[in-house]
């Protein structure tokens, strides 16, 4: 070993003891089954979970789950201005609220689970300088001592003399000062930056194998770059993504495009250490289309629909939104899931293959329709018990008037609920007070009626006063709307649907019109789920009093 870097190496790390051995061996490989995948979330805590990460995390997590792999929770917070006060606490409610449960990490600000850790980044400092000395003992990482000022003289040297930008070659002045001329430095006090000392070639190719996009072709790195800041002596993203993907052996690495064109400096930084790359899978950008019609990244200060709290908020069931990230997720999902409509989503296998690189359109109508079908399947009482769990956060008012009225409310929603064919009118548990208020005295005190065809007073009252009084059938679905026909007949209205198209003239209206008035008077809807079975469940003495109060006005 060379002494004088040893001089170095101990100056600028005085506080580490240990060697990088040690470390694998503190972190020894995982015993996993042949093919496991070991995937990480790895957010900073910014105190929540925008959808981008959402699908990110999903699918690390669906990469993990289907080979029985280890999906981890790693919260990066080397850049410190971006943490929030219980910013990881956000994080996991987020994940919580959709069922995706790490099987190592952070459980909450400050405790962890698993052998892996620490699983914040701010706690392994010592190991990250001690794989930085490492390279400073074998002359691949040096003190640079460049100021602001003297790296923005050299980005505009480069950009007048339209040159590379970076930090390389002749314009990385610290690389060429001595070993004495450092210590001397670190001795007077001088902060410096730890800057890899890249044995790469621009002239050189490498290529990235990524698992979704093939093979890509990029330049050798030859960038000093930054792997030990000076400011707080925490590692920049490639330096610490490299340390701890190596010893938690992450597997898979999902990550955001974005970080295509870094893969050159970390494929070299786990070359020097000789160690084994990881599998990459650079992830399209989710995009939508503003009211302008152009098409740009989903944003979270601009799209209330980038937070996952809107969609708790809205009451969209959380396996709704997970269905819908994965037709974002896998090109191949949705025909899977209208093949397979019962299937639960865990049947599915994540293909990398099949992952959208151009860049996701998303599309808050289709995860409404998605969530509409889902909420179709589900029985009565589920629908009680998730609208109740909801209602009672976010409409208080409804949720008294649920929970006072458990067996009624289920009946509520068992209406045209179940068979081939179910009606589809929740979106999310939010629209349903508004698809049964009617269904409640309580929420039903000043209803705006919505007359349709048939809009005198006076005719209305006849035909309320009429069904009520010799044609109204409650016990018996089959005879029921034969005597609406009855009523029909004696009151001038056409029966028979054909029969009133070829002579509408003959007749004041049609068995339709005169129903649409029973069902305005009831509900004050146009358009509602079987009538027969609204009137059954609200009974004889409600009918009245609904009729009446339609009659005072």
């Amino acid at each position: 070993m060379n002494d004088k870097l040893k001089e170095l190496a101990d100056l600028m790390f005085p506080n580490v003891t240990k060697t990088v051995s040690d470390y694998e061996k503190m972190y020894p490989e995982r015993k996993l089954e042949d093919g496991a995948r070991v995937t990480r979330f790895a957010p900073s805590p910014t105190g929540f979970v925008h959808m981008g990460s959402l699908l990110s995390a999903l699918e690390d997590y669906k990469a993990a789950r289907d080979t029985n792999g280890i999906f981890y929770l790693r919260i990066e917070d080397t850049d410190q201005k971006r943490s929030v006060e219980n910013g990881i606490t956000g994080i996991l409610n987020d994940l919580k609220n959709f069922d995706i449960t790490p099987d190592e990490g952070m459980i909450n600000e400050t405790d962890a689970i698993g052998e892996y850790g620490p699983y914040i980044q701010s706690k392994r400092q010592e190991i990250y300088h001690t794989f930085a000395k490492d390279l400073v003992l074998r002359g691949l990482a040096y003190p640079c001592f460049c100021t602001s000022v003297e790296l923005d003289e050299i980005r505009e040297i480069q950009e007048l003399n339209k040159e590379r930008i970076g930090y390389y070659g002749s314009f990385a002045k610290c690389r060429s000062l001595s070993i004495d001329e450092a210590i001397n430095k670190i001795k007077a006090g001088c902060e410096f930056t730890v800057r890899l000392k890249s044995p790469g070639d621009f002239d050189k190719k490498i290529t990235l194998h990524d698992e979704a996009r093939g093979d890509i072709e990029f330049p050798e790195n030859d960038l000093d770059v930054v792997i030990i800041k000076s400011t707080d002596k925490l590692p920049t993203y490639h330096f610490a993504h490299l340390v701890d993907d190596h010893l938690m052996h992450t597997t898979h690495v999902m990550r955001g495009e974005e970080w295509i064109a870094s893969f050159p400096i970390h494929a070299q930084l786990f070359e020097v250490f000789g160690f084994e790359l990881p599998k990459y899978v650079h992830l399209g950008v989710v995009m939508k289309i503003d009211e302008e019609g152009v098409r740009r990244k989903l944003s979270k200060r601009k799209d209330k629909e980038a937070s996952v709290e809107f969609y708790h908020k809205e009451g969209i069931p959380k396996d709704a939104v997970k269905l819908y990230l994965m037709t974002i997720a896998n090109s191949n999902f949705e025909e899977w899931l209208n093949n397979n409509p019962d299937k639960d989503l865990s049947e599915f296998k994540f293909d990398f293959k099949k992952i959208s690189t151009s860049g996701s359109l998303f599309d808050v109508e289709k995860l409404f329709n998605i969530s509409k079908n889902y909420l179709s399947k589900l029985s009565a009482t589920e629908i009680y018990d998730n609208l109740l769990i909801w209602t009672k956060e976010f409409d208080p008012e409804f949720y008294n008037i649920l929970e006072n009225n458990k067996d009624y409310a289920i009946s509520v929603f068992n209406i045209e609920r179940g068979g081939e064919k179910p009606r589809k009118d929740y979106t999310s548990y939010s629209s349903i007070r508004n698809f049964v208020f009617y269904m409640f005295d309580e929420l039903f005190e000043n209803p705006d009626y919505e007359w349709n065809k048939i809009t005198d007073k006076e005719e209305i009252a006849t035909i309320l006063n009429t069904y009520y009084e010799k044609y109204m059938v409650l016990d018996n679905k089959d005879e029921w709307f034969p005597k609406v026909k009855e009523m029909c007949d004696e009151l001038g209205y056409a029966s028979n649907i054909k029969e009133y198209k070829k002579n509408p003239d003959m007749y004041k209206g049609n068995v339709a019109d005169v129903s649409g008035v029973i069902r305005v008077a009831l509900t004050s809807k146009t358009n509602t789920p079987d009538l027969y079975e609204i009137m059954k469940l609200l009974g004889k003495d409600r009918i009245k009093e609904r009729f009446d109060r339609v009659l005072k006005k």
